[in-house]
C-alpha cells in the first residue's frame, strides 16, 4: 500500500482534528451561553437543513458523485477537463439558486416537515421558520465548495478542503461572544453566522481552484455529457451515502413530538459521534474514493481490493477503542464540555443517554464512509442507495417502536442499528461480487483487536466514578476526564504491541499475498 494513502488519510484527519476542536468550543459556547429551551430547539431544527447539506455534501455525496467522473475526464480526455468544470459549475449554480429559492418560500412546509411537533407551539414554529430563511442559502455556497473540493481531491491536494469547515465554526464562535448579546433575539446571531460561513468558505475554495488554474468561468449547458452523468449520480449518491444524516433528520422529526429538550440533547450527542467519525471515518474515504476511482479506470483489482481492505483495519483500528471510550465515558464527556448553570445534570443525563447509544453504532457509521466508495468509484451508485433505504425503513420502524417507552434514546439506538444493517449490506455485496477479497490476516488482527479493546474497557470502568461527577468543579472533571483519556489510549497501544501488533501494518507499500 502506498505511503501517500496514509499520510493523505493523516493530513485531512488531523486538519478534521482541529475543525472538530473549534466545533466543541462552538458547541460549549452554545450550551453555557444559550441553555436548552425552545429557542435551541427552534436553532437546531433550523439548523439540521445547512447542517445535513453541509455533511452531506462536503463529506460525502458530492464527491461520490463527481470524482468518479473527474477521474474518468483526467484518464481518457485531460483536455476537456477545465471545460467540464466550467460548465458543471455553471448549470449547478442556476439549480442551486432555484433550489434555494423555493425552499424560502416554502420554509413553513420545511419546518413541518422537520419538526411536525413544532406545530401546536406557534412561536417555536414561527422562530423556526425565520431562522431557516436566514440559513438556507447555505445550500448555495457550501453545494459549490463541496464541488470545489472533489476537484481539489482529485488533483491530491486533501489540506485545503479539509481545513475548509472552520470557516463555520470560527463564524459562529464570533456570533456567539460578539453578535448575540447586541440583538434582541440572541438566537438569529447564530443563524447570521452561518449565511456568512457559507461565504468565507467558497471563497477560500475558489482561491485554491485559482492557483491551479482551475478556477472555474461558470458556463450553463445542461445537455454537456459529463455534467449529465453527475447529475445522473447525485440522487443515489445522496441516498447512498447520507444514511446517517439521514436519519438524524428524522431523529429530529420524532424529537420534536418528545419533551422539551429532547431535539437539543440528540442534537449534543450527535456532535461529540461527528467527532471521531469525521476525523477517521470522512479521512479515509475523501483519501480512498480518488484512489480507488483510478484503480478502477486503470483496471487493477488487485489495488482496489487491497485499498479497501486497508481502509477497512485502519477504520476498525481506531473506531472500536473510539466507541467503547464514549460509550463508558459518555456522561463525564458531556458534563466536562457542556454543563453549566444552563445546562444541568439532568440534560447532562439525558444527552448522556443519547450518545452512549450513538457511540454503540460507531464501527457502523464509520465502515459505511469506507465501504460506499467500493461501489460508487465503480459508478455504481445505484447498490448501495438500494441498500441505504433499506437501512432509512429499519431506523423508521425501530424509532416508531422503542419511542414510547426509551424517548430520545430510542431515536438514537435505531439510528446506530440501521448503521450497522447498511454496512453489513454493503460489505457482503462486496464480497459476494469478489470486488474486495479480505486478506489472510484479519483473524489475527480481530483477535488482536478484542484482547487489546477488552483491556483497554476494564480500564476505564474501573477509572471513572461517574456518580460524583457532577459535584466537581470543572477544573477537577477536566482533570479526571484528561486522565482517563490518556490511560486508555496508553493501555490500548502497550496491549495491542503486547499480542504482536506492528503498526508497519498500515504502511505497507507491497500488497499482501
Amino acid at each position: 500500500m502506498n505511503k501517500q494513502l496514509f499520510k493523505s488519510t493523516a493530513i485531512v484527519g488531523s486538519m478534521t482534528f482541529l475543525s472538530r476542536i473549534l466545533g466543541f468550543v462552538r458547541d460549549m459556547l452554545i450550551a453555557r451561553l444559550f441553555g436548552v429551551d425552545a429557542s435551541t430547539d427552534a436553532f437546531f431544527v433550523a439548523f439540521k437543513i445547512p447542517d445535513f447539506l453541509r455533511r452531506l455534501f462536503a463529506e460525502g455525496a458530492v464527491s461520490q458523485a463527481v470524482i468518479p467522473v473527474l477521474t474518468q475526464y483526467q484518464q481518457t480526455n485531460p483536455h476537456a477537463l477545465k471545460q467540464f468544470i466550467d460548465k458543471a459549475f455553471g448549470t449547478f449554480a442556476v439549480a442551486l439558486v432555484l433550489i434555494t429559492l423555493i425552499g424560502i418560500i416554502a420554509a413553513p412546509l420545511l419546518i413541518a416537515l422537520l419538526a411536525p411537533g413544532f406545530t401546536w407551539h406557534s412561536l417555536q414554529q414561527n422562530l423556526a421558520v425565520q431562522l431557516l430563511r436566514i440559513t438556507l442559502p447555505y445550500l448555495f455556497f457550501i453545494s459549490l465548495v463541496a464541488l470545489s473540493s472533489a476537484i481539489l481531491n482529485v488533483k491530491q491536494k486533501f489540506a485545503i478542503p479539509a481545513i475548509t469547515p472552520i470557516f463555520l465554526n470560527l463564524c459562529i464562535i464570533g456570533a456567539v461572544i460578539g453578535l448575540a448579546p447586541t440583538l434582541p433575539e440572541p438566537i438569529f446571531a447564530l443563524a447570521w453566522a452561518v449565511l456568512v460561513a457559507g461565504l468565507l468558505q467558497l471563497f477560500f475554495q475558489l482561491a485554491a481552484l485559482k492557483s491551479l488554474k482551475l478556477l472555474p468561468h461558470f458556463k450553463i449547458d445542461f445537455k454537456n455529457s459529463g455534467v449529465r452523468q453527475v447529475a445522473r449520480f447525485l440522487l443515489p449518491a445522496i441516498l447512498a451515502s447520507s444514511l446517517v444524516q439521514i436519519n438524524v433528520l428524522l431523529n429530529a422529526a420524532f424529537a420534536s413530538f418528545l419533551i422539551k429538550g429532547s431535539v437539543s440533547w440528540l442534537y449534543y450527542a450527535d456532535r461529540l459521534v461527528e467527532f471521531p467519525l469525521g476525523i477517521l471515518g470522512i479521512a479515509v474515504a475523501t483519501v480512498i474514493l480518488p484512489k480507488l476511482s483510478q484503480d478502477f479506470a486503470t483496471q487493477d483489482t488487485k489495488a482496489f481490493s487491497y485499498a479497501l481492505d486497508w481502509g477497512l483495519r485502519l477504520v476498525l483500528l481506531i473506531a472500536v477503542p473510539a466507541a467503547l471510550g464514549l460509550f463508558l465515558l459518555a456522561k463525564p464527556l458531556i458534563s466536562t464540555l457542556f454543563q453549566s448553570d444552563a445546562f444541568g445534570v439532568r440534560d447532562v443525563q439525558m444527552t448522556g443517554k443519547s450518545l452512549m447509544a450513538y457511540a454503540a453504532g460507531l464501527v457502523g457509521f464509520v465502515s459505511i464512509k469506507v465501504l460506499v466508495p467500493g461501489f460508487t468509484a465503480r459508478h455504481d451508485m445505484k447498490t448501495p442507495m438500494r441498500f441505504s433505504v433499506y437501512a432509512i425503513i429499519a431506523n423508521i420502524v425501530l424509532s416508531l417502536l422503542l419511542i414510547s417507552f426509551l424517548a430520545h434514546t430510542g431515536l438514537a439506538i435505531a439510528t446506530s442499528v440501521g448503521a450497522y444493517i447498511n454496512a453489513l449490506f454493503l460489505l457482503f455485496a462486496l464480497i459476494k461480487e469478489k470486488i474486495y477479497q479480505p486478506t489472510p490476516h484479519w483473524r489475527l488482527f480481530l483477535s488482536q483487536l478484542v484482547f487489546a479493546n477488552g483491556i483497554m474497557a476494564a480500564g476505564l470502568y474501573y477509572w471513572t466514578d461517574t456518580t460524583a461527577w457532577y459535584q466537581w468543579e470543572t477544573t477537577e472533571r477536566i482533570f479526571h476526564l484528561g486522565g482517563a483519556i490518556m490511560l486508555a489510549i496508553l493501555v490500548y497501544l502497550f496491549s495491542l504491541l503486547l499480542v504482536g501488533f506492528k503498526p508497519k501494518q498500515l504502511l505497507m507499500i507491497k500488497q499482501e499475498r
